[in-house]
């Protein structure tokens, strides 16, 4: 008779019959219809271990990302898309140096079948010594033509840049000249005109 009902007591009283814990968990339960989980239980769910567990499928999702990205870098280079371009090989200056050098004909592109050529002719030096000369002669000869080409060829273009850009980048003189010495079927960024004689403007 000198008992209060449970739900006339007052705030901070613990009920008759009911422990702390459920006296806690009756407000979460009705909210959210869990318990409430602990500071520490909520913080070691949300660590992420630095080293995947399995190491062998991060390796495999790694090289299979290495291999997504080679490939759309390969495709950019074939069809001159220059966001997915090696640096190297962006931007305005250097897609102008690309057009210039793939509308002539350059003596450095014919280098390498020469040097075969004359490579393939020295076998025939041990019967007739006196060829060798002549083909050492003829080698170095078309060398130095390729290079007095080379020369040509970054002296208008140099021109062409400054008049058209106001100054030339550092480093566009190696990129010139190691694109007049590749084939030009080979050359990668793929030219993007097959005609030659169409230079820039």
């Amino acid at each position: 008779m000198f008992s209060r009902s449970k739900t006339s007591t007052p705030d901070g009283v613990t009920p008759v019959g009911e422990s702390p814990d459920e006296v806690t968990q009756a407000p979460s339960a009705a909210g959210k219809g869990r318990p409430t989980p602990k500071r520490n239980v909520a913080q070691a769910a949300n660590k992420r271990p630095l080293v995947p567990d399995d190491r062998r499928a991060a390796r495999k999702a790694q090289r299979e990302k290495s291999r997504v990205d080679r490939e759309r870098t390969y495709q950019a280079m074939q069809t001159g898309d220059e966001r997915y371009m090696p640096p190297r090989d962006k931007g305005p200056v250097r897609r102008y140096v690309r057009d210039f050098v793939d509308a002539r004909w350059n003596l450095g592109e014919f280098f390498l079948p020469v040097a075969f050529v004359f490579l393939f002719a020295t076998f025939f030096t041990q019967r007739y010594p006196e060829l060798s000369i002549v083909v050492m002669l003829g080698l170095y000869g078309f060398l130095l033509l390729t290079i007095v080409d080379v020369w040509l060829l970054w002296r208008s273009l140099k021109k062409r840049l400054t008049a058209k850009f106001g100054e030339v980048p550092r480093g566009l003189l190696m990129y010139t000249v190691t694109r007049a010495y590749q084939l030009r079927r080979s050359r990668l960024p793929k030219p993007m005109s097959k005609k030659r004689g169409n230079y820039p403007e």
